[in-house]
């Protein structure tokens, strides 16, 4: 029987290239934290105070612009998120630990690049200096905040599970391994072989 062939190598290993990739992938993400947060801070609703020269008070107490800032965080991030996943599969359809990492780091890091730019992007957290810039019994806009800080984990969970399904979905498969026989001719050639179940001719000439 041929030896059988040896089995090809395992694509498991993470090489300095793989490395490499996680590393572009948490930088790039990271930084798009910055998109992030500029739509934080021009499409969050806003809550607004208003001043009796004394005091600072809501304007509308049963305002839900409150929650509604901490909805469009978590809405932006998922959208993000998935974007961000989409990109990176496209990318390096392979997949790979590095690169689950990578996007993991760079989606946490952009959700607090985009929470603390919303923030500094968005109205003065001065309240008493923007009073006295509105003037008494005038509304100003309150600065933006997050009361659950929850949503900052929006993105890297959206991101990690749109990536791994993708990757599950239309990822490349391993090959399935070859059989050890695969290689062996069945049956042996010598079993039908030509002839060798064929009787022998008897001589010309011979008595019936």
């Amino acid at each position: 029987m041929p030896p059988s062939p040896l089995p090809p190598e395992s694509d498991a290993a993470i090489t300095p290239a793989d490395i490499r990739d996680g590393a572009a992938v948490a930088l790039t993400v990271g930084v798009a934290g910055v998109l992030l947060g500029m739509l934080w801070a021009w499409l969050a609703p806003r809550v607004q105070y208003v001043s009796n020269g004394e005091a600072v008070f809501l304007r509308n107490t049963e305002s839900e612009a409150r929650i509604g800032s901490d909805g469009t965080f978590l809405l932006l991030s998922a959208g993000l998120g998935v974007l961000s996943a989409v990109l990176v599969f496209l990318w390096r359809r392979r997949g790979g630990v590095p690169l689950v990492i990578g996007l993991v780091v760079g989606s946490c890091f952009a959700s607090l690049v985009g929470w603390r730019l919303g923030l500094w992007l968005g109205p003065t957290s001065d309240l008493v200096e923007a009073a006295k810039r509105a003037g008494k019994g005038v509304p100003f806009d309150a600065p933006l905040e997050l009361l659950a800080h929850g949503v900052l984990l929006g993105w890297p969970m959206v991101a990690v599970v749109v990536h791994l399904g993708l990757t599950a979905l239309w990822g490349p498969r391993d090959p399935e391994p070859l059989p050890e026989w695969h290689d062996a001719v069945y049956p042996p050639v010598h079993v039908h072989a030509p002839g060798a179940d064929a009787a022998p001719e008897p001589p010309r000439g011979a008595a019936s």
